[in-house]
């Protein structure tokens, strides 16, 4: 023992030595592979250009060649995420396997498809933008999840699904790239009505066999969705609306929403902080509309009961930052964020909403956010409020009530 403890400081250097030996070889390969790359351009210069043009020129044809590839590259992601999509329904319910995009032409309607009736827009495109209290699109999606059946069901068992073929996956905007997950999805959701109905057999352990799919497809539908809230665009497509009401069917399932969680809760995390970001951030002059669907994407994702509580932690820290940014300009009479006070009582009429629907239906435990993220708003929370009210009587009176709404579910706890 005492041998190899003499031993290793000995290893231990010679280690070092052999580390620090290659690092210095590849810097000196990395020194004559670029040597070699300047003789090679300078040598290969065409007649007429300088050296600095023609080997922009040649950046600039590798780059384009680099777009090619990554382009080519994501089109077969795509394709074979879509194969995966297919694999996975035709496992759950071989029944609803598509062939060529296309149902059976002998196959009869079992279930009207659906659709999505897209509100109307008129008083939103003749609006400035600034006014909230019109119905926004988000404001009639409802639960997606309750699809309309067929009045036939004394023969249901022999007859088939009336289906939309593929939508095309080679989009040329940003928001028709919701489309493939979007078709995925509600169709997961269609066999999942009927398996319920008992109009068809579905096994959904393939979830838990197959996770990826259904995790890239909810990623992809959620990054869709963050896409358009950075840069909304009213009205508001049928598309996206349609990829809200999938969402949101999928989230408040019995069933579904529980593989959802569990296999991508960071993702659906990761997806409200983004919007959270979104309200802070927005800075348009008519911005109103835009935060108002966000806000309402947002109560419409609380609706599950583990998605509202994690909601609500992280809201009690941004409203509790802001009132202390707050507090401390209005101390040294400094200038505050102006666009940002507006922001935050879109985000102060969230977090009383949740607050108050826990309140009142008492359906979900308040004790999941009743630990730090609790203790750290109210503390000191009074003198903020006292200390605030003169200059901003109404963001004092929404943390008032915050607090009230707080303080009462632990009582009823209690």
């Amino acid at each position: 023992p005492w041998r190899c403890l003499r031993r290793e400081p000995l290893c231990f250097f010679f280690f070092d030595r052999e580390i620090k030996g290659g690092r210095e070889n590849q810097v000196w390969y990395l020194k004559i592979s670029k040597l070699a790359l300047a003789f090679a351009i300078i040598h290969s210069k065409p007649p007429g250009k300088s050296c600095k043009e023609y080997t922009e020129h040649l950046a600039k044809t590798l780059s384009e060649q680099d777009f090619g590839w990554k382009s080519k590259a994501e089109a077969l992601e795509a394709e074979v995420l879509r194969l995966r999509q297919e694999l996975l329904l035709n496992k759950i319910c071989p029944r609803f396997c598509l062939q060529n995009g296309k149902p059976d032409a002998s196959a009869e309607t079992l279930l009207d498809q659906e659709r999505i009736n897209p509100p109307s827009y008129s008083s939103q495109l003749e609006d400035s933008g600034c006014d909230v209290s019109n119905d926004c699109a988000f404001d009639s999606l409802g639960t997606a999840s309750d699809f309309p059946q067929s009045e036939h069901n004394v023969n249901a068992s022999n007859r088939w699904l009336e289906r939309v073929p593929p939508l095309d996956l080679c989009c040329t905007s940003k928001e028709e790239s919701l489309a493939a997950p979007v078709q995925f999805l509600r169709h997961l959701l269609e066999i999942r009505k009927l398996s319920e109905a008992g109009i068809l057999q579905a096994d959904f352990t393939e979830l838990e066999n197959n996770s990826f799919t259904i995790c890239n497809s909810v990623s992809r539908l959620l990054d869709g969705l963050t896409v358009f809230y950075n840069s909304p665009k009213i009205p508001v497509s049928n598309l996206l609306s349609e990829a809200v009401c999938v969402l949101i069917s999928l989230i408040t399932d019995s069933k579904l929403s529980n593989h959802v969680l569990k296999k991508c809760f960071k993702k659906l995390e990761e997806f409200k902080k983004n919007l959270i970001k979104i309200i802070l951030r927005s800075s348009g002059v008519n911005r109103f509309q835009a935060l108002h669907a966000v806000s309402h994407t947002l109560g419409l994702l609380a609706r599950n009961n583990v998605l509202r509580n994690s909601l609500i932690s992280l809201l009690l820290p941004e409203v509790r930052q802001f009132a202390e940014q707050l507090l401390e300009a209005h101390q040294v009479q400094a200038m505050y964020d102006i666009t940002q006070y507006e922001n935050i009582f879109t985000l102060c009429t969230i977090l009383e909403q949740l607050l108050q629907n826990d309140t009142e239906d008492r359906k979900v435990s308040s004790s999941d956010y009743d630990g730090e993220e609790k203790t750290k708003f109210l503390k000191n929370l009074d003198q903020i409020i006292l200390h605030l009210s003169d200059e901003f009587p109404l963001f004092s009176l929404y943390l008032w009530r915050v607090s009230v709404l707080l303080n009462s579910a632990q009582i009823q706890m209690d």
